[in-house]
């Protein structure tokens, strides 16, 4: 058996098996190009939070121009027992399945509420209901890392670094270079990862691991001695002094630095009390920056910030990249231009294409066929027929949207989970499909 490793090709079968059988379907009686609508968009906010960050869109437009599955992919299809019996239209949709729909998306970085639609696919049926499960999978995991990056950054504020140091937690290797990707566009700082880094085009960060320390004081003599090794090569570098007695290494750096005998520019601490240590670093190492690490999430770092804590900046990784996920949806709203909705209890969908209009007091959620306009609209046209519309975005465009969008939004609104209400003719169709599914 070979690695389950993920390439490019790969991406076109990295569904899940229900898409394709109901793709076999809609081939068996022809309905696979009748003309559909699907919204992805998120029904409830992960708990404590206010809003989302939209991010993935990206990667979305590059996932739908290689859709396209190999010979040998199809043939693994035909070999699977569930499929004795699909129609020879299956295979025929399946060998020039190349993606010819239109995408309409709220732009990455823009702040987003429950309900809204964070992007639109309108395209043949069988088309649509296929890359249902990677559009999900794309869209709800940079969208979750990017709104914690974002309400870490309005947390500390813009004069303390936030720094992604979540790559050894991420879901996945993949995983780690989107949380990486979505992280910068929300507001941190800089990431380890560095083949992000690379890729992203931006410089990497990192300070040193406790085995760096404990190796080369077993085999060179002290924890200090490892300190003089590592600033050797790297003066600007930062000291990590929580592997033995934290007190005891910050007074001796003091001391060593008063002497003469090193400049200590940067200190990480990864354990402990990081409050009352931040401080005695504050008084012993005035000058030096201090960095603080170690599981770190919002309810820490707003306690540490009220208590007064000397920290410059924060390395984050496990809380940012894991926990509670962002729950997005992805559901048909309208098949051959009648609106359909869900009206199960506690997962109701909004029927109809929609359009988002932000205005001061809220967004309006409207049905994208109406005139009249309701505010600015958010979901733009990004793909036609197939086709990006634009060339991929920079992450300073994206940052810099980002800031935007929190920036026009009154603070009351943050406040609060649901600042939206329906246009009257989206609510009218509401209303006659709860009475007339």
């Amino acid at each position: 058996m070979s690695g389950l490793t993920l390439a490019a090709t790969d991406y076109s079968l990295l569904t899940d098996l229900y898409e394709l059988t109901m793709v076999s379907t809609y081939a068996g009686e022809d309905l696979a190009w009748t003309p559909a609508s699907f919204e992805l968009s998120v029904r409830r906010l992960p708990r404590g939070y206010t809003y989302l960050v939209a991010m993935g869109l990206a990667q979305v437009l590059e996932y739908l121009q290689q859709l396209r599955l190999t010979p040998q992919q199809i043939d693994y299809l035909r070999g699977l027992a569930v499929f004795e019996r699909a129609p020879a239209a299956f295979w025929e949709l399946l060998s020039q399945g190349e993606f010819r729909g239109d995408v309409w998306a709220v732009p990455e970085g823009t702040v987003v509420f429950a309900q809204e639609p964070l992007l639109r696919i309108d395209a043949p049926l069988w088309q649509g209901q296929w890359i249902e499960t990677c559009l999900l999978n794309i869209v709800n995991y940079q969208t979750l890392v990017a709104t914690r990056a974002s309400r870490l950054r309005q947390l500390v504020g813009e004069e303390v670094d936030l720094l992604e140091f979540g790559t050894r937690r991420a879901f996945s290797p993949q995983a780690s270079l989107w949380a990486a990707r979505s992280a910068l566009a929300a507001g941190f700082t800089a990431t380890s990862n560095v083949l992000a880094a690379q890729q992203l085009g931006v410089v990497p960060v990192g300070t040193m691991a406790h085995s760096l320390v404990m190796a080369i004081a077993t085999l060179k003599g002290t924890e200090q001695d490892a300190f003089t090794v590592f600033l050797r090569s790297y003066p600007e570098g930062a000291l990590l002094v929580d592997t033995y007695d934290s007190l005891a290494a910050i007074a001796t750096l003091a001391d060593r630095q008063a002497a003469g005998e090193i400049l200590v520019k940067a200190v990480r601490i990864d354990s402990g009390d990081l409050l009352s240590l931040s401080q005695k670093i504050r008084q012993l190492l005035p000058q030096a920056k201090i960095i603080a690490s170690g599981d770190l999430d919002e309810g820490e770092i707003r306690r540490l910030q009220a208590a007064g804590a000397a920290i410059d900046a924060y390395g984050i990784g496990t809380k940012l990249v894991t926990g509670e996920p962002v729950n997005g949806v992805y559901k048909l709203v309208e098949i051959n231009g009648q609106g359909v909705m869900k009206i199960a209890s506690g997962k109701m969908t909004l029927p109809g294409r929609k359009q988002i209009y932000r205005r001061p007091s809220g967004d309006c959620l409207a049905l994208a066929s109406e005139e009249q306009v309701w505010g600015k609209p958010l979901l733009e046209l990004v793909m036609k027929e197939g086709c990006p519309l634009y060339p991929p975005e920079s992450l300073t465009t994206i940052r810099d949207r980002h800031r935007a969008s929190l920036a026009e939004l009154p603070e009351t609104l943050l406040d609060v989970t649901q600042p939206v209400v329906y246009s009257p003719a989206l609510d009218a169709l509401i209303q006659q499909l709860r009475q007339h599914p």
